[in-house]
């Protein structure tokens, strides 16, 4: 295989945020070849403020950097509110492997549907509060763009997506991989994070220069997605996989540990997009036909998370 094929693509998205209309069709033609071979791509100009990234990293820091037992005032509690701390080797991403090598604080907006949980602060801490929230707000703008791309690459209405997440159902995920000691072994599998599909629609990954992440080929092969400075890494997940009938897959990827940064800490941002929880996904018009027909019965978004949730906690 050429490595041209074994490159996960970099897609410019100030086209489409800037351009006329035949610009917009040409870049989402772009995430559409992507989506549908990859599942992963790099997006380039954007629009996310890199002031807001830098301090959501320092805060990231800050925090994981705190006490156990003021991380654990804020622990995780069930998949219903899926907020707060999540203390290492907890979650388990790969059911089959053991507890995954990382600590994570998940966020979530506030801002639409006051039934939604509330977020578990940690006390005295409000520069972090304000820091999260910050990209919070910036990552939902960046990302109605691209399920707004999505829409335009399906034949669908510019705001098809975006009014199926209007109530922002969405999960930031600050992660910490700790560095590993001079003496560490991997038993029966043990990483940083197995290897899994995200649950939601798409999701926008934020990473430090330390690598570890790959992206499983369609052929197989395990793949480097190596940071680029300047982009954000974009994947669909498995209710994407789904809505499209699999016309955009939601491919397995995991965090390995390079030898190169086995004693280094490793820091990330994930946000995770999801429709309303009451979205019913079913397939849309324009991504079946006779030889693609309807693989799946319609779900709500809400039971499809809890679902994936449950498994891995």
């Amino acid at each position: 295989m050429s490595e041209q094929a074994l490159s996960i693509p970099i897609i410019d998205f100030g086209p489409f945020i800037q351009g006329d209309t035949s610009a917009r069709q040409q870049v989402a033609a772009q995430m559409r070849e992507a989506s549908s071979q990859w599942g992963f791509f790099y997006l380039a100009n954007c629009g996310m403020p890199q002031a807001s990234i830098s301090q959501a990293f320092q805060a990231s820091k800050d925090f994981f950097a705190l006490p156990d037992e003021i991380k654990q005032s804020v622990a995780w509690q069930n998949a219903q509110s899926n907020r707060g701390y999540v203390g290492v080797r907890r979650e388990r991403l790969d059911p089959s492997k053991p507890g995954d090598l990382k600590e994570a604080f998940n966020g979530a907006p506030e801002d639409r549907d006051a039934s939604a949980a509330r977020n578990l602060w940690p006390a005295d801490q409000p520069q972090f509060r304000q820091n999260v929230e910050t990209l919070l707000a910036d990552c939902i703008t960046t990302a109605d763009r691209v399920l707004e791309a999505f829409a335009v690459a399906l034949d669908q209405p510019d705001n098809f997506f975006v009014n199926a997440h209007n109530l922002h159902h969405h999960t930031l995920r600050l992660l910490h991989y700790p560095p590993l000691p001079e003496s560490f072994v991997a038993e029966q599998g043990e990483t940083r994070a197995g290897a899994h599909t995200d649950y939601g629609s798409i999701t926008l990954l934020f990473q430090d220069d330390a690598g570890g992440l790959e992206v499983c080929t369609r052929q197989g092969d395990w793949v480097q997605a190596t940071p680029i400075p300047g982009t954000v890494v974009i994947n669909t997940g498995d209710l994407m996989h789904r809505w499209t009938n699999h016309v955009f897959c939601s491919t397995p990827h995991r965090v390995n540990v390079p030898k190169a940064a086995m004693h280094r800490h490793r820091y990330s941002i994930a946000f995770f997009c999801h429709p309303n929880k009451d979205a019913n996904i079913e397939c849309i018009d324009s991504c079946t036909d006779a030889g693609n027909p309807v693989r799946y019965p319609p779900i709500s978004a809400g039971e499809h998370l809890l679902q994936r949730l449950n498994a891995t906690y």
